[in-house]
């Protein structure tokens, strides 16, 4: 019987849950230093000095590097359509541009003494003006990279039609609505850490990466190595939602220290480090109109972004490309103007997170139509029924060029309709506006379609079985905390016939797997799966010419049954005995022809008090579709977690600065994430609708919760208070703003 679709129990978590992971600073190499950064604490200035003297003399400290020690060239932007002039040195270098830059390492025997030694350093800056605001940032007046002339990073465009007069051309209605996806904080258990070594092989670096090959050529590129001198290894890795997709600044100093000092040298960074420095999510501003008849028929679709970069152009510049590729969704419309310009500020740069640009696009659209529903009296459900592509369209091409291979969007709306019990929803929220309760209810929807494996990159895997009859694959992927050493094992026990207990999985290292696209964006089953897949498939070819020569018989008399090889003549033999001798291995590519489109609809719940502001989210009901399910439990466990997550950025995530660029949000104190005691139980819905760009018809899922409940939830909340004259309220919906939004509406 085959294992595909079968709830198999992670074999990652018997370990975990017993004597525990090995992280990255678990792992200590012999005589391994201690470094620790000193950072900014001003949002931008110049640097006059550092004076690193007490330091030096501090116990138990054996260096002290400022930017005047490194002998590297900064780092360029990680992509090569942004602005090349707005480098990003390892150490400060006459600026700082935000709060918590990195400005001297300490490097020391222990920990404690470097920590106590990077309290000695005085940095000296005179104060600059801060760039807090985008808005402002694109007029220029501040110019935060001087040799780029510009805060600009990266500008994008679309129009169809070309003329702005006709976009809107036929709409009875048109509505206006600007929004912020506010900033967010990744917040990883696990905060980045890394382990240098120099050998006489070059470096072996001790990462927490989601694409170990990668910042195997980062750091190669960087310290102006060949690759072969770089082996990038992983243990198990504590999240990281986008956050650890490339190598950092630091991460290079670190592996540029251990190379000056010819010693191991370890780095991890605090909690708070993590909130200021390592990156954050989304970040853009949206102006956004929608046109369309009185009778719900959406016309025209147009969304202006503002994309806040940070102090320094990483990935996260580039995000408003998918925001634009995502721009209609998964409705018919015709007609759609896009405009972006992501800007320098002097805040924490801005990287990938989950979802990374489609959830903005989704935010927006779903926002707008609910608008759009309320402005010509229709029920938001029935808006959404009106416009969604129907299934006898696909494959489809959108207005953006965005290619979408399959799905049945109607199903998946009327399916959470009838889950949630919609109208008797809709009856107990009248009754409760008709008594004048002060707990009013919400509900709240989003019909979305995402974009998975979008960068359609091939994956490496090889299978082997060794002379006990043990099964090795190797993938190229690097889960974090995904269960792909299940997935994988199940898809190479499906193909080969033995055990999942029998099959070791490696992955993470680039000495032990040659090649490899890592983790993100939704693309490991799709694309490592299915590489694995291949690979075990090759593997019993192998086994087949290796019976034949066993039997001395064609190999068209051999049969495969069951892990077993049978042959016409009589006999069989197992994989034991055919790699007794000589282990039996193949190897495979997979490279996706296209991306694929998973899609789903979602349905939030809540109360609202309207003396108070306070937002209780009372249910989720979460219908997704990603194609064939590998293994049922592993999508729930990835749609669960996305839930969580996108239900923290619509209720009370936000990452916020003081106008003169001091974060606000600096530790766990001060930024909420939520937790399993803010959260109902979901309820979640699997749908299948099998892609045909691979063979087993398997979707990306693991960015759905993110991209899909966040808005269902803000249109929940301003849903409840819709009656008082509310008509739009930001992420997060705080007590406090949705209080100030239900007064304002009592006042105009």
């Amino acid at each position: 019987m085959s294992l595909i679709g079968r709830p198999v129990r992670r074999t990652e978590d018997r370990v975990l849950l017993t004597t525990g992971g090995t992280y990255v600073d678990d792992a200590v190499a012999p005589g391994a230093l201690e470094l620790v950064f000193v950072r900014s604490a001003a949002a931008h200035g110049r640097l006059r000095g550092v004076d690193t003297e007490a330091a030096l003399r501090a116990p138990g400290v054996v260096a002290v590097f400022t930017a005047a020690d490194v002998d590297l060239p900064p780092l360029p932007p990680e992509a090569g359509v942004l602005n090349q002039k707005m480098t990003t040195p390892l150490l400060a270098e006459g600026v700082v541009r935000f709060v918590g830059e990195p400005v001297a390492a300490v490097v020391a025997t222990g920990r404690a003494e470097a920590v106590d030694a990077a309290a000695l350093v005085e940095v000296a800056v005179e104060a600059l003006p801060p760039l807090v605001d985008p808005d402002e940032a694109l007029t220029d007046a501040l110019v935060l990279h001087p040799e780029a002339g510009t805060n600009l990073v990266l500008k994008l465009g679309f129009r169809r039609p070309a003329g702005r007069a006709e976009l809107h051309e036929g709409a009875e209605v048109v509505i206006r609505q600007r929004m912020t996806n506010q900033r967010v904080a990744p917040c990883p258990l696990e905060a980045r850490a890394g382990q240098a070594e120099w050998g006489p092989d070059g470096l072996r670096y001790r990462a927490g990466s989601q694409a170990v090959h990668l910042w195997r050529a980062q750091l190669a590129a960087a310290l102006g190595e060949p690759e072969d001198r770089v082996r990038v290894v992983n243990g198990d890795v504590g999240g990281a939602f986008g956050s650890k997709a490339f190598a950092s600044r630091e991460d290079v100093l670190l592996a540029w220290a251990a190379r000056r000092l010819d010693r191991p040298v370890r780095w991890a960074e605090t909690r708070s480090e993590s909130m200021v420095a390592a990156g954050h999510g989304r970040a853009q501003r949206q102006s956004a109109e929608l046109g369309g008849t009185r009778d719900g028929r959406i016309v025209s679709y147009a969304l202006d972004v503002v994309q806040d970069a940070g102090a320094y152009p990483r990935i996260g510049s580039i995000l408003p490309f998918w925001t634009r590729t995502m721009l209609t969704g998964p409705y018919r419309i015709g007609r759609a103007r896009f405009s972006s310009a992501s800007v320098t500020t002097t805040t924490t740069p801005v990287v990938s997170y989950r979802g990374a640009g489609q959830p903005e696009a989704v935010a927006a659209l779903e926002r707008m139509i609910d608008r759009y529903a309320a402005e010509i009296g229709l029920d938001p459900a029935e808006v959404r029924r009106r416009n969604l592509l129907p299934p006898e369209s696909f494959p489809v091409t959108t207005v953006t060029r965005a290619r979408y291979d399959n799905g049945d969007y109607l199903a998946a709306l009327n399916r959470v309709l009838a889950e949630a019990d919609y109208p008797a929803l809709r009856a107990e929220q009248s009754a409760r506006r008709a008594r004048g309760d002060v707990c009013q209810l919400g509900v709240g929807l989003s019909t979305f379609v995402e974009l998975t494996g979008a960068d359609t990159r091939s994956e490496y895997a090889s299978a082997r079985v060794g002379k006990d009859g043990r099964v090795t694959v190797r993938s190229g992927t690097c889960p974090h905390g995904q269960g792909h050493g299940t997935a994988w094992a199940m898809l190479a026990a499906d193909v080969l016939g033995v055990p999942v207990e029998r099959v070791d999985v490696v992955f993470s290292d680039t000495g032990a797997v040659p090649a490899g696209g890592g983790t993100g964006g939704s693309r490991s089953l799709q694309t490592g799966g299915m590489a694995v897949r291949e690979a075990a498939l090759a593997l019993v070819e192998r086994g087949r010419d290796a019976a034949a020569a066993h039997f001395g018989a064609p190999g068209e008399a051999i049969e495969f049954v069951e892990g077993r090889f049978r042959c016409a003549s009589g006999g069989d033999v197992g994989w034991a005995d055919l790699a007794a001798g000589d282990a039996l291995s193949a190897e495979a590519t997979f490279q996706p022809s296209a991306a694929t489109c998973p899609y789903g609809a979602h349905l939030a719940v809540v109360e609202v008090d309207v003396e108070t502001g306070r937002v209780t989210l009372l249910r989720v009901v979460a219908v997704d579709d990603a194609g064939v399910l590998l293994n049922p439990l592993l999508a729930e466990g990835q749609v669960h977690g996305g839930l969580a997550q996108g239900a923290g950025q619509a209720l009370v995530e936000e990452v916020r600065f003081a106008p003169d660029g001091t974060p606000l949000h600096g530790d766990l104190h001060r930024y909420a994430v939520v937790g399993a005691a803010e959260l109902p139980s979901f309820d979640t819905v699997a749908m299948q609708t099998p892609t045909p760009v691979n063979p087993l018809g398997v979707k990306g899922l693991g960015e759905s919760g993110a991209v899909g409940l966040p808005p269902a939830v803000q249109n929940a909340v301003v849903d409840a208070v819709r009656h008082l004259g509310v008509r739009h309220v930001d992420m997060p919906l705080t007590a406090e703003r949705v209080w100030s939004a239900i007064r304002a509406a009592a006042e105009s």
